[in-house]
């Protein structure tokens, strides 16, 4: 392990789209501690976890929604912050987020940990990424915070490039209609950056609206979008978790009506490693798209990992009447 003069500043990140920063700008090694969701690069879990939250996240999506819900009618945040851990690791940079008091620890969250700390200078980074352009800010405020904003600019030029690579051949082929679920029940779609990397993959996102939150939508709106694909990725689960969930769609009277569903065009995404973290991987959630959208002109090796197409399936029963 490196000294405290070799590591530089002690660095805490309380959201896994911020670690992912820190690594890719070649601060790794500064980190001391992270939240319980932090887990890319890999080898970021053996760090302390500082962070948990307040609700059961096992169960359906309509379950951990309601859990939510209940939380944040009391005016409560939904995780807590250890701050006896916390300040124990003696940060001099904290980075955590003021997007989504869903998301992750937020700023409030932080301050509050801390308030008690008199005489420690700690300087506390909150990201806000409500669009791809926000995101690119964001790795450049906390390079600017540890000592490495050329790196900062460096890494945002490659990240910009790559998406340019993928832009400029996407836009000579058929533009494709997209409905992208970031939430299975209730349904909602995703906003933020999704429609904008739609868009540079090739697509034209129906139901999302570009660098504002995220919304719920109804059947009836999924029904009248009627797109020519869909993509399934919700926030925090895996493509396993996700594929566990698909009943509940497909129990729906819309569902095998969809032109996506009737043309075997449905697909599931990664959506805790790639499409809903701002960070230096939302370009492969591009890649991704634009493998799903054009897969005779892209080809970036993510097919099994960062998504699969899903498994045809025999038309679902009405669950009002049970035919």
């Amino acid at each position: 392990m490196p000294t405290d003069a070799q590591r530089g500043k002690r660095v805490v990140s309380l959201i896994a789209s911020a670690t992912e920063i820190v690594a890719a700008l070649g601060r790794q090694d500064w980190l001391v501690g992270r939240s319980h969701e932090c887990d890319y690069p890999p080898e970021v879990t053996s760090l302390p976890a500082l962070t948990e939250p307040k609700f059961k996240v096992s169960g359906s999506s309509a379950q951990i929604n309601e859990r939510v819900l209940d939380i944040v009618r009391e005016g409560l945040s939904v995780y807590r912050v250890d701050p006896d851990k916390l300040k124990d690791l003696a940060p001099e940079v904290i980075v955590t987020q003021d997007h989504c008091e869903v998301c992750a620890v937020s700023f409030k969250d932080v301050k509050e940990a801390t308030c008690r700390w008199a005489g420690q200078n700690i300087e506390i980074v909150s990201l806000r990424p409500n669009s791809l352009e926000d995101a690119f800010r964001d790795i450049e405020r906390v390079a600017a915070s540890l000592d490495a904003a050329a790196q900062g600019r460096a890494l945002v030029g490659r990240l910009r490039r790559r998406l340019a690579d993928i832009e400029a051949p996407a836009g000579a082929l058929p533009r494709m209609s997209v409905a992208f679920i970031e939430w299975i029940d209730p349904l909602m779609t995703g906003g933020n950056w999704m429609p904008t990397l739609i868009r540079i993959a090739g697509g034209r996102d129906l139901l999302g609206t570009a660098d504002a939150h995220s919304s719920f939508i109804s059947w009836q709106d999924l029904a009248a979008a009627d797109p020519d694909v869909i993509v399934i990725a919700p926030c925090g689960f895996d493509i396993e978790r996700t594929v566990s969930e698909m009943p509940v769609l497909e129990a729906s009277v819309h569902w095998s009506h969809l032109r996506a569903v009737r043309d075997g065009r449905v697909y599931i995404g990664d959506g805790n490693a790639y499409f809903n973290r701002p960070g230096p991987r939302l370009v492969e959630t591009a890649e991704i798209l634009a493998e799903i959208l054009h897969p005779d002109a892209f080809d970036f090796g993510h097919e099994g990992r960062g998504w699969v197409r899903l498994a045809p399936s025999l038309p679902a029963r009405d669950v009002r009447t049970g035919r």
